[in-house]
């Protein structure tokens, strides 16, 4: 089974971890390691002949448009992953829309196609947020995967699908596909993906993967950032938690994620959701948007 292979295209100062102390108008004065990061993230992919998702910020769009050019010439999909890495939650339904409009706009102006993928930053989709949905279809997006089914204090999703699923609204409908997480019992485990990975053993990673592959018939979505590649990364002051969060396994992450390379086959996001489109029976898993509360 094909699963979906993603990476966040921003560098190590957009994190959300380390927005209390450095802002916006700071990134650029940052020593930039993401055309560095980029390119060996792309000499890995084309070792394997595999084919990604670019979720892209549009500031790094705007300042090195050569880069994302390089990544879809290479053939990967560019997706869109916001403007300037601002939480969907804390934004308001206006805001969202320009950011995502803007950001949209100057990765179709780059690579001369439509952009049809959305993922928030840090996954910032939540019940609270729901209305981002209705915006996000007004705009053309056809899928989006910023849902993570989990309970975490900063995102998440509990009681949303593990699976893909429909999100209708009165602008049109889209398909969410959710990031992986197992079902353990009562309790949902995330797996696959940034920290997660970083931290976790790779002997868990690979056995949720194809417990889910081969048990639930149904494909993941793994998700990195260039900046998990790079041990040499400069160090930002921020909190205890947040530096452990963002720095922990990074020496680990290049041999864990060639080992996935090795043990799974991947395909773009887009690829997948066609597929799953195609399929029959899919309407019973969809989401009605309702047009008063913004929520399902």
């Amino acid at each position: 089974m094909k699963n979906g292979l993603s990476f966040d295209l921003e560098d190590y100062m957009h994190v959300t971890a380390f927005a209390d102390h450095l802002s916006a108008d700071d990134w650029s004065s940052c020593v930039s390691r993401l055309e560095h990061n980029t390119d060996k993230l792309l000499t890995i992919l084309d070792s394997s002949a595999c084919h990604a998702t670019f979720f892209i910020l549009g500031w790094v769009a705007d300042k090195y448009p050569h880069v994302i050019r390089r990544i879809a010439d290479s053939g990967h999909e560019i997706a869109c992953h916001s403007l300037r890495h601002r939480l969907v939650y804390e934004m308001t339904p206006a805001d969202f829309r320009e950011d995502s409009r803007v950001a949209k706009s100057l990765l179709e102006d780059i690579t001369g196609k439509t952009i049809c993928g959305y993922r928030a930053p840090s996954f910032s989709i939540t019940k609270e947020s729901w209305w981002a949905f209705e915006i996000l279809c007004e705009l053309g997006f056809s899928y989006d995967s910023s849902v993570f089914p989990v309970k975490h204090p900063n995102y998440g999703m509990i009681e949303a699908s593990r699976f893909p699923f429909v999100v209708h609204s009165s602008s049109g409908s889209l398909v969410e596909f959710p990031l992986p997480t197992l079902q353990l019992g009562r309790r949902r485990a995330p797996i696959g993906g940034g920290a997660y990975l970083r931290l976790l053993p790779y002997v868990y990673t690979r056995w949720g993967i194809r417990h889910i592959n081969e048990r639930e018939l149904c494909p993941v979505c793994v998700y990195l950032h260039p900046w998990e590649l790079d041990a040499d990364q400069p160090r930002l002051r921020a909190s205890l938690s947040a530096r452990l969060r963002h720095y922990l396994g990074l020496r680990r992450t290049e041999s864990k994620f060639r080992n996935l390379l090795r043990d799974f086959e991947f395909s773009t996001l887009e690829v997948l959701v066609e597929e799953w489109r195609e399929a029959e029976g899919r309407e019973a898993s969809s989401l009605q948007l309702s047009s008063t509360t913004g929520r399902p």
